[in-house]
Order: C-alpha cells, then sequence, then structure tokens
C-alpha cells in the first residue's frame, strides 16, 4: 500500500482541511501485515491459505500454493462461507424482533452525523486505474512545464493501487507513450526517490518497462484466432482474414494491475496525492443541484447494525475546480452523474450494454510456456452455430514468467436464465485447444469484473458542470480490439490537457490556484469543461471506435457467423469508411433500446443446463476459486450491496418464481442466493465486477462502494 507523502498542499487558512487531512492520516495509519499486505485486524480474520500465492511473491516471502489443486465440496472447508455465516443479509422476513447476525437495522440518519471536514483541491480524480493516473501525471507533468502549479489528488478504493484493476491483457503501448514522452520514467521506483522528470523520448517506454523489476510484460511474438466446436475440433482463422484491430504486432502481454502500480509511482513522484484505501461514496453537489463541487469519502466503523461503533469516523469531503470520474466501467459515482444529468439522452447514445469477464492466471511448467502467445476463440461453449446471438468469446495469453492468463468474455444480454458464466468458462477451459496450455500447471489467481461493449454508440455525453467522464466510466472500450486501456489511458491525457487550459488559460481563468494557496472557492469555478469533448472527437480514440461501430450491430443481428463476415468486410474494405451506420436494433442486443436485464426471458422458456462438476484441478467450484482472488471486507458493515426500496419484492415475487433466480447463476462470487425462498446476500464475497448491478430482473439492487480497501487483492491480473 503507497502510503501519501506528506505533500498534499491545501489552504493555508482553511482550519478544515487540516482537521480533515488529520482524519486521512490517521485512518492510513493503521498497522499492516507485511505478508498479506491487509490490516492487521483483518488478516486475522481469513485463513492464509486464501491468499493467491503472488501475495507472497510480492514481499519476497514464501508460501504454499497447495490449496490451489483442492476443491472439497464441503462449504465449511471453505474460509468464505464461513465469514458469511455472520456477515449475510437476509433481505426479506420479519425484521420486527431484535437483531440479529442475519439481519441489519435501519442506519444511522443524517441528523445523527457529524459534520464532515473537507480538503480543497484543483482537480480531484476518482478512481487510481489507467485513465485516472495517466491524467494525474499529464495535469502534473504540466503544472511543472507551464509554471502554474495545480494540486491533483486521487482517491482509489482498493486498498493499493492496482488491488482492484483486472483485464486481460494484450496491451497496445500508443497512449502510454505519449505520455511518457511528456517525461516520466518507468525505471526505478519513483516513490523512493528515483527521477521522475527524465524524459523517456530517447528509449521506448517498453523498454523501461522490461528492465524494470517484476514487470514481466512480455512481446507478443504469435497471433491465433480459433473457432471451437462442442465436439472438441478448432478451426483456426488465418491472419489474413482477420481484421487488422485483431492484430497485436507490437502488443505486449502484461499484468495491468502492476501497470497501474508503476503508474501510481510515478503520480507520487510528481506531486500527486494519492489516498488509497478511500471509497468515493457521495457526489457533491453546489447549492442549487447544477454542478458537481467534489465527492465524500465513505464513513467507517458503521457496524452491521446501522451504529455508529467505537472506531467511527465521518467520511471527507474532497472539493475541487474539477472532479474528474475515472471509476471504470459501471462506477457508482459515474452511473449516478450519468443519470442525473441525462448524459446519454444529451448525447443521443444507447444503452450502454456489458459483458462480464472471468479470469485465472495460471502457473506452467516450462515445457508448457510459450513466451508471447495470444489465442483468441469464438464458438464453444457459448455458440453452437453459426447463427447462435450469444455474444462472448475467449483469450490466452502467455506472460513471463511461465504464466498463462485465461478467461471467457460473456455478454450479459443472453436471454437463457439458467446460463451460468463462471461455470460455462470451467467447462470452456476442458476443451482440447485450451486443455492442453493448462495441464500440469497451478491455478494461483481468479477474477471477474464487467466491460463495456455497446462501443460506438454507447458514448454519453462526456462532460458536465463541474467535471467529466474517463475511460472506462465513457465507454472508452473498443469491442472488437478487445481493448479499454489505451484508450483509457489517452481520454486521461486529453482531460488533463483540456482541464489544464481551461483552469489556467481559458476564459476568466487565474494564476490563483488551490496549489499556490490561492483565495479560490471551488463553487465559484464549476466550469464545463466542453473542450474535453471536442478534443476526444478529434483524437484516435474516436476514429478506432468509429471503425468498428457496425461489428458489434452486426453479431446481434445476424450471429456469430454474419458479425465475423461483416466484420472481415468493414475490415479489409470499407476500412470504417461505409457510409451507412446500421440503425440500433429493437431488441436486446449490443446496441439495442433494452437493458441487459430486460434481455433474460423467463425460464419456463428453457431447460436447466446441467454442467459437469468440477474436477478440482482444471476445473474448480467457486468458493474455491474465490479464496484465489484475495477477497477481504471487513465484516462489521452494513452491506454495500443494497436493495431499492421500490422494488423491494422483486426478489421473491418476480426473480425466483418467473426467472428461477438468475443471480445465483449469473454471480461469479456467490453472493446471492435464496434460503427458504427468501433472498440472502453475502456481501463479504463481493469481487466489484458490477454485474448484479447490470443483470438483476427489475435492476433491483443498487451497488455501492463498501469501507474502503475491501474487496479483491489482486496482484497479476
Amino acid at each position: 500500500m503507497m502510503l501519501p507523502r506528506s505533500r498534499v498542499v491545501v489552504a493555508a487558512s482553511s482550519s478544515s482541511s487540516s482537521a480533515a487531512m488529520t482524519t486521512l492520516l490517521r485512518r492510513l495509519a493503521f498497522p499492516w501485515d507485511a505478508a498479506s499486505r491487509r490490516p492487521i485486524s483483518s488478516a486475522s480474520s481469513i485463513s492464509s491459505h486464501a491468499r493467491p500465492i503472488f501475495y507472497d511473491a510480492m514481499t519476497g516471502s514464501s508460501s504454499s500454493s497447495s490449496s490451489s489443486s483442492s476443491s472439497s465440496s464441503s462449504s465449511s472447508h471453505h474460509p468464505y462461507r464461513r465469514l458469511l455465516s455472520s456477515s449475510a443479509t437476509i433481505v426479506s422476513g420479519d425484521t420486527s424482533s431484535p437483531p440479529s447476525p442475519h439481519t441489519t437495522t435501519t442506519t444511522a440518519t443524517t441528523n445523527d452525523l457529524p459534520p464532515r471536514e473537507s480538503m480543497h483541491y484543483d482537480v480531484v480524480i476518482v478512481g487510481g486505474g489507467p485513465a485516472g493516473l495517466s491524467s494525474a501525471i499529464r495535469l502534473r507533468q504540466l503544472s511543472s512545464g507551464m509554471g502554474i502549479d495545480l494540486s491533483v489528488c486521487v482517491l482509489e478504493k482498493g486498498s493499493e493501487v492496482g488491488s482492484h484493476v483486472l483485464s486481460g491483457n494484450v496491451f497496445d503501448p500508443r497512449a502510454l507513450e505519449e505520455l511518457l514522452s511528456h517525461g516520466a520514467s518507468f525505471v526505478g521506483d519513483v516513490s523512493e526517490g528515483a527521477s521522475s522528470s527524465s524524459s523517456s523520448s530517447s528509449s521506448s517506454w517498453t523498454e523501461a518497462l522490461l528492465e524494470s523489476q517484476d514487470s514481466h510484460a512480455t512481446p507478443v511474438t504469435e497471433d491465433a484466432f480459433l473457432i471451437l466446436t462442442e465436439s472438441g475440433g478448432s478451426y483456426r482463422i488465418p491472419n489474413i482474414f482477420l481484421p487488422r484491430q485483431l492484430h497485436n504486432d507490437g502488443n505486449y502481454v502484461i499484468s495491468l494491475s502492476k501497470l497501474t502500480r508503476y503508474l501510481g509511482n510515478i503520480a507520487e513522484g510528481l506531486g500527486v496525492e494519492i489516498y488509497p484505501g478511500f471509497a468515493a461514496d457521495e457526489v457533491l453537489y453546489s447549492e442549487d443541484g447544477g454542478a458537481v463541487r467534489g465527492v465524500a469519502t465513505k464513513d467507517v466503523g458503521i457496524t452491521r447494525g446501522g451504529k455508529m461503533g467505537d472506531a467511527y469516523e465521518r467520511g471527507v469531503e474532497l472539493l475541487g475546480r474539477q472532479t474528474l470520474l475515472a471509476e471504470g466501467a459501471r462506477g457508482s459515482c459515474s452511473e449516478s452523474i450519468i443519470s442525473k444529468f441525462q448524459l446519454r439522452e444529451a448525447a443521443g447514445a444507447a444503452n450502454q450494454h456489458y459483458g462480464l469477464g472471468i479470469k485465472e492466471v495460471w502457473e506452467v511448467p516450462p515445457e508448457k510456456f510459450k513466451r508471447g502467445f495470444v489465442q483468441h476463440t469464438l464458438g464453444y461453449p457459448l455458440q453452437s452455430s453459426v447463427t447462435d446471438r450469444l455474444y462472448g468469446g475467449s483469450f490466452l495469453y502467455h506472460q513471463e514468467p511461465n504464466l498463462v492468463l485465461c478467461g471467457l468474455v460473456v455478454g450479459l444480454d443472453y436471454e437463457n436464465p439458467y446460463i451460468n458464466p463462471y461455470k460455462e468458462f470451467q467447462k470452456w477451459k476442458t476443451h482440447p485447444a485450451i486443455r492442453t496450455h493448462l495441464e500440469g500447471g497451478t491455478c494461483v489467481q481468479y477474477g471477474a469484473r464487467v466491460l463495456n461493449e455497446g462501443g460506438y454508440h454507447s458514448i454519453p455525453k462526456l462532460t458536465f458542470p463541474g467535471g467529466m467522464l474517463l475511460g472506462c466510466s465513457a465507454g472508452f472500450l473498443n469491442p472488437v480490439k478487445i481493448k479499454g486501456s489505451h484508450c483509457a489511458i489517452k481520454s486521461g491525457i486529453i482531460a488533463a490537457e483540456s482541464v489544464y487550459e481551461s483552469l489556467t488559460r481559458g476564459e476568466g481563468a487565474s494564476d490563483r490556484t488551490v496549489a499556490s494557496n490561492g483565495e479560490v472557492d471551488p463553487d465559484e469555478e464549476l466550469l464545463e469543461v466542453t473542450e474535453y469533448a471536442e478534443n476526444m472527437e478529434k483524437s484516435w480514440v474516436y476514429d478506432e471506435l468509429r471503425e468498428v461501430r457496425n461489428c458489434h450491430e452486426a453479431f446481434s443481428r445476424w450471429g456469430v457467423g454474419g458479425g465475423l463476415i461483416y466484420t472481415g468486410i468493414a475490415a479489409h474494405l470499407t476500412r470504417g469508411r461505409e457510409p451507412w451506420t446500421l440503425p440500433v436494433p429493437v431488441g436486446s442486443g449490443p446496441g439495442g433500446d433494452k437493458t441487459d436485464s430486460k434481455a433474460t426471458k423467463p425460464a419456463k422458456e428453457f431447460q436447466p443446463i446441467q454442467y459437469p462438476a468440477p474436477d478440482g484441478v482444471l476445473t474448480f467450484d467457486l468458493l474455491t476459486n474465490l479464496q484465489r482472488s484475495g477477497t477481504y471486507h471487513e465484516d462489521d458493515q452494513p452491506s454495500h450491496l443494497k436493495v431499492k426500496p421500490e422494488v423491494a419484492d422483486v426478489p421473491e415475487r418476480v426473480s425466483l418464481p418467473v426467472f428461477a433466480a438468475p443471480e445465483t447463476r449469473f454471480c461469479p462470487a456467490g453472493v446471492y442466493e435464496y434460503v427458504d425462498e427468501k433472498l440472502v446476500i453475502n456481501a463479504q464475497n463481493c469481487i466489484h465486477c458490477k454485474c448484479c448491478s447490470i443483470k438483476m430482473p427489475g435492476e433491483y439492487i443498487k451497488w455501492t462502494v463498501p469501507e474502503g480497501g475491501g474487496g479483491p487483492q489482486y496482484q497479476v491480473s
């Protein structure tokens, strides 16, 4: 975990800012266990074998990975199931009796809570991923080079930068090279005093990354695209027929969580204040509600019963002249703002559609390792014919040292409520074309996360008074290229340049900033930086997305076969310049006018799917794999997965009887179950994938942030 240095700059006259800083520093000062990278108080709450082997690899200690090959069928053998016994929330039933460990009471009202302390910054960034950190780095680069200093802070809900980042990842270095060419180096640990201002223009960032300790970035050496059949066969599509956006020449297989940690070090070296373990819980608006003035962090120390415990501390307000939202796909603050300011309607954008990506990391024997090998597939197990419209596919990448990163992406617009994405993923690994890469290896990490699939048609209006949307919060993922991190970094760069220009040179701009202790009131400078959207539309990000704007719609209309044919034509003949745009189809497919939740059809139209039992060697039961995510939440806190009061009867009245409880199958962490026909929410299991806020019948779940630092602990994802 990166503790913030003492270089935060606040208005000297603000006593509330000083108090807020004291609160933040005190909350960051709790003791941490060096091996588990968790607070000592929480490290003892979970069995040591629940830690992935790479926790110890990162800290230089040793551990056994023997648990990765075990798959006991008894739930009592799983630490997650034991933890659930005291933290699960039964949503329905009589709650008039005294509270028990299985029920929650009414939380404290706003009137019961003490006032928040506040801190002022020029720019507040929510989310310490590629987009947020790139924006922070570029802002500080401009501050150093242009002479007007802007103070920047980054809030990250994970316990450390990178711990909540999950991706494939075959990385396109284009945007990162642009960022680092302005002056910052990968070589050395910036946070420990290495230079962060030396220009990297004379040498590629890739060389620096490859030379840096423990990065293991691996150049792509071979690209394969297969169609898998149910009978165990596979057909390789020659690369010459593939869209050029599926070619990975010059790209690298990386760990995106490690990359964000490097970016975090660079940002800190440039003077950015990073606060890991602090979740943005509430968007703060101006008095008239017409502009965003910042965010408030999550209160901590509220008990499961809704009481203020002995360790209670009120959240802190972080106020900025601009608030940049870079939370990733389906971010809670981002979705709140998109709804409040009607940003989709303002842009004429279609509803966003999502896929659920489920991933494992394997250590394989040297003889199985194919350095830099990249493989993508369609077909089995998601599509059984060329007309099948179930969108999704797989990836399998070989990364040094002897790692295989494999996963399945399932489009959440599927109709059959009996589909279980996690079990489809396990079944996919049994195909001979996949099994051969994993046999003899050991699974060392597991995770899941939703990703945007709507593409160009689903991008909302990017700006609002007081802030803007970055990266996957805005939907900048290329659904054909299956990449979004390069677009996220580029959006961060453009956002930073647009904000800096507006705050320092725009109409009414002043050289008085929060960083220079100026008398700046954020309420008076809540600008809408519309230049950001204009600059994004002129960038190569929009060129990429426009080029493939029709491909997803083609899959939705004509299935796998038609989609592949159209994508090939668009790639080789029109290059995205076709004079037409496929109209948004009426229905539930990508680009459609229905949400993914409405795509689910009643269970009576389908037969239950019988999935093979896990063998504990190649395939695993869910709770065994969940241990490999390192997920932990403070036990004594209210559930962060909240049933919306207006649809509180949907679980028992609609989801269970009509749709056969699909939430018990689509959740990749076993959060939802029904006991005696009553919904039980095991929030302790949540890996923050956000799937439940998207696919629930009636969208009855509101995903909110838990106490900061809770959630998965990804290290090599």
